[in-house]
């Protein structure tokens, strides 16, 4: 029997949450789905959108509640830093970039880390292109509420950033949950 002397009785093979080895490679191609099918319904959903409604245009899917916008968001979450976009691209550019060298620490070997990760880079890429192909990030889904003087809503957004969020939020709750 042939022993390696790579793999010792002190050092064992990364496992998945099923005790199983999963070989980075493999937890690697599973990150790169899970972002690629993330960045593709983000960029189908927003060519839909820009397809459908004009810039500006909004529909009442469930009027005083739910709408279909085309807005665009030069900033980031909630508009903050508007009108910077090309510092918003190049910030984004090197996240994309800092996620990937240290992707290690996400623990890829693990579902949960794969889901955080391939998330947040799918969310990432998604808002990346549209910055770098529109000028700005297309933001489409707004839920909001009717009230005498005007509507109280939050916020516009998009499946990228419906992406980022639950990737970051899965993160925190592994990390309360494990303690780490």
């Amino acid at each position: 029997m042939d022993h390696d002397p790579q793999i010792t009785s002190q050092s064992s093979p990364p496992t998945t949450s099923k005790g199983l080895y999963e070989p980075r490679r493999s937890a690697e191609l599973r990150v790169a789905t899970i972002a690629l099918t993330v960045f593709i319904a983000d960029q189908i959903s927003k060519l839909i959108v820009m397809r459908t409604l004009t810039f500006g245009d909004e529909w009442d899917a469930i009027p005083g509640f739910y709408k279909f916008v085309h807005w665009g968001n030069t900033g980031a979450a909630w508009s903050m830093f508007h009108d910077n976009n090309l510092a918003l691209a190049v910030i984004s550019g090197l996240a994309m970039l800092g996620l990937f060298l240290f992707r290690k620490h996400f623990e890829i070997n693990t579902s949960w880390g794969r889901v955080c990760l391939g998330l947040i880079l799918g969310g990432i890429g998604g808002n990346l292109l549209d910055r770098i192909r529109v000028g700005h990030v297309v933001d489409f889904i707004r839920f909001y509420l009717e009230r005498p003087g005007g509507e109280v809503g939050f916020p516009a957004f998009n499946i990228a950033d419906m992406a980022i969020c639950g990737g970051v939020g899965l993160l925190f709750i592994r990390t309360w949950r494990t303690g780490d």
